[in-house]
């Protein structure tokens, strides 16, 4: 049984990357016993000198347990997995010792969570998405039932090992069960968060929260890749305006089709967009050189769309011309 709000909580935030490492130290300042998976300068930084935020308002600073194999940490009463898309499987393969019997597991990440049509009901009820979820390795590892959906919005960059830099000051994460309850899990989780200092709703909802983001993300990400800019940048021409419009419209008919219900107010998403000085975390894996994330974000949508039967040209062109440039530089190989 999960602890009850209020209650301390080991948790273990598995991916200490720039979100990961955030959620670390929040939880951690909310007084969780918080322990991290990482890897590299990474790790060794965490080992050496903790976790550092860096916002407008100050710096914070946490330290927290940290290894590159679960099996040193044991059993958790939560997990937070903060890992880009293409390193889901190896989650799969390695999460086993940090689940205790009832252990949830919260999938911090953006784009279509491998557990979607979880407790979706109707003809997509349990379907799977084996480009996000190859083999149903999370499917048999995880278990549709410990699952919990997390949105993020927290536009940061880890500027040097163990130290993080918050570009937004309203940072906040959005979690919620795959089907609608308001769990004690997910209140608890949520409660850490917040005494931290950083917002955390939970939401009965969260498929609109996830298509909520990935509408921006879908019409943003996509043109970054293709002009390297910033999305401000994108939105001073107004071709590519219009484009992100359309792309929109084609990702809210998408979702319609499977069970959400996102904001239609495109207008306020291209407002924001017009004064975000910001690169997409898809167009820094590109310029970085890591893989991509372009199966969970981009082609997720489109593969609900030929199920759901929804035109989406605008999108797929998009997506298609975003493969090509990923290829090109080795960071997509679907």
């Amino acid at each position: 049984m999960s602890p009850a709000v209020g209650d301390s909580m080991k948790v273990c935030v598995f991916g200490a990357g720039a979100i990961g490492g955030h959620l670390a130290v929040r939880l951690a300042r909310g007084g969780a016993d918080v322990s991290v998976v990482a890897r590299g300068a990474q790790l060794e930084a965490i080992r050496q000198d903790g976790l550092k935020v860096i916002t407008a308002a100050g710096e914070l600073d946490a330290r927290v347990r940290a290894s590159a194999d679960p099996l040193e940490l044991g059993p958790q009463d939560a997990v937070l997995v903060t890992v880009k898309a293409p390193a889901l499987p190896a989650v799969a393969a390695s999460i086993a010792p940090l689940l205790g019997p009832d252990t949830p597991v919260a999938f911090v990440m953006n784009g279509i969570p491998w557990c979607y049509f979880h407790g979706v009901g109707g003809a997509l009820e349990g379907r799977r998405l084996p480009k996000i979820d190859p083999g149903d390795a999370l499917w048999r590892a995880v278990g549709p039932d410990r699952a919990i959906a997390g949105v993020v919005y927290a536009a940061s960059a880890v500027i040097r090992p163990g130290v993080i830099e918050l570009e937004n000051q309203n940072s906040r994460v959005v979690l919620g069960e795959m089907d609608g309850r308001a769990s004690q899990r997910v209140q608890s989780i949520a409660a850490h968060i917040n005494a931290g200092g950083m917002t955390a709703e939970v939401s009965t909802a969260v498929r609109d929260a996830i298509w909520n983001k990935l509408l921006n993300n879908l019409a943003s990400g996509s043109l970054a890749v293709l002009t390297q800019a910033t999305v401000r940048r994108i939105y001073q021409e107004e071709v590519c305006v219009a484009t992100a419009r359309q792309i929109m419209r084609e990702g809210a008919a998408i979702a319609n089709a499977v069970g959400a219900r996102p904001d239609t107010d495109h207008e306020k998403r291209v407002g924001h967009g017009r004064g975000l000085d910001h690169k997409p975390s898809i167009l820094q894996d590109l310029e970085l050189g890591r893989p991509m994330e372009i199966d969970g974000i981009f082609d997720a949508p489109l593969e609900m769309a030929r199920v759901a039967g929804v035109a989406a040209p605008t999108l797929e062109m998009v997506v298609s011309l975003m493969k090509v440039r990923a290829r090109a530089a080795g960071l997509y190989a679907g």
